[in-house]
């Protein structure tokens, strides 16, 4: 499975991104996906996971992103997305999305998010 994380760059704070995820070599439609970030000298958290449903998705974030960060998916794809809003320098930090639900797979190279006056 491939991994390939995209749309971070430098943004003020109060700005916004929209961060995408690429997966190849899995069906991805049944997976738990999430975005983990990891901040320098800090250990790689999840900000956000998204579950199928009958129906539709289900997601969940962490309290620190919570109103402010979207997470979202397209099966047919098999991307997941998050814009990311309101964007505080807090959240600088490398991006990365991968299984949450199960072993994760290969992790991608991720791409960074500095948010910077």
């Amino acid at each position: 499975v491939q991994l390939v994380e995209s749309g971070g760059g430098l943004v003020q704070p109060g700005g916004s991104l929209r961060l995408s995820c690429a997966a190849s070599g899995t069906t991805f439609g049944l997976l738990v996906m999430g975005w983990f970030r990891q901040a320098p000298g800090k250990e790689r958290d999840l900000v956000a996971s998204v579950a199928p449903i009958r129906g539709g998705s289900r997601t969940n974030y962490a309290d620190s992103v919570k109103g402010r960060f979207t997470i979202s998916r397209d099966n047919a794809k098999n991307m997941v997305n998050l814009q990311m809003n309101s964007l505080k320098p807090e959240d600088t930090a490398v991006y990365y999305c991968n299984r949450v639900d199960g072993p994760s797979f290969d992790w991608g190279q991720g791409t960074q998010v500095t948010v910077s006056s």
